[in-house]
């Protein structure tokens, strides 16, 4: 079959866009211009990624920790300034690798490996919805999945995935905390975005928008803050996964707990200590 190299430009151009606008903004041309296009567009993720980190991660913190404190949380359940700190820590480690994964699948997609397309117009509307609702169905098993089996096998948990779970408790979770995690395990768990692309018919920039709406849904869904809206994975759900370990493996949704097992609701869990509470009195 021939490769149409026109169409495979397209996306050539559109990442060589992006990276014009992070870069020409944020960088002297002579230190980014000269550099390989892949390189480029590691640069640009990695500028990018690290702004979204800290800009929602610094938003978050404000609103809920100062704005509305005692709103939301009490004082003793903010956590401390050194807890974040470390959290800010492991997560500058493990940024350039963690971009080095959306720089590798748009690699892929210029070179027309995957079912990537690059306008909105190749196919209908309709159609461009439904590619994204089936996209996300995947990503949410592969990611219930990959957590999972994080927890599971022991080694993956000892070297990996233990690093994230030293925050444990309410007064130890933050917004930091949600790109807080060894290299490896980041990308590991990031990694159904990216096989998504050889099973589904996917637009180009809405693939990226939604590797990097990671970097926000995660800093929410450890605010400790349960919004209570169904059937969302929110803060209340995922704080009781980082609790009891075993539970609340989920990512965007309850569905995939639900189907396998290992949902536990916050509400149900709220009452049980009332009456643990209760039979103590």
């Amino acid at each position: 079959m021939a490769v149409d190299y026109s169409y495979l430009m397209q996306f050539v151009d559109e990442t060589s866009f992006y990276n014009r606008i992070v870069l020409s903004h944020l960088l002297p041309a002579n230190l980014w211009e000269p550099l390989p296009h892949f390189l480029q567009t590691w640069l640009r993720n990695y500028l990018a990624g690290t702004l979204l980190y800290f800009i929602s991660g610094f938003l978050w913190c404000f609103y809920i920790y100062y704005l509305k404190l005692n709103v939301y949380l009490p004082k003793d359940a903010v956590p401390t300034r050194k807890a974040m700190l470390l959290q800010i820590y492991v997560a500058m480690k493990a940024m350039p690798w963690y971009t080095l994964l959306p720089t590798v699948s748009e690699s892929m997609i210029e070179r027309g490996w995957t079912k990537c397309y690059s306008r909105v117009g190749e196919f209908s509307w309709i159609l461009y919805f439904v590619f994204i609702a089936i996209y996300l169905v995947f990503v949410e098993f592969g990611i219930y999945w990959m957590h999972r089996e994080l927890h599971d096998i022991k080694p993956l948990y000892k070297y990996l995935h233990a690093t994230h779970h030293i925050y444990n408790k309410q007064n130890t979770l933050s917004p930091f905390a949600g790109l807080a995690f060894h290299p490896l395990d980041g990308i590991l768990q990031a990694v159904p975005h990216v096989v998504a692309l050889f099973i589904v018919p996917i637009h180009f920039t809405t693939h990226l928008g939604l590797l990097f709406m990671e970097a926000i849904w995660t800093a929410n869904i450890h605010d400790c803050i349960h919004g209570n809206i169904w059937p969302v994975m929110g803060a209340g759900y995922h704080t009781i996964h980082h609790t009891t370990y075993k539970h609340n493996y989920g990512h965007y949704t309850i569905w995939m707990d639900w189907m396998f097992g290992s949902l536990r609701d916050p509400l149900v869990e709220e009452d049980d200590n009332k009456d643990s509470s209760k039979k103590v009195e």
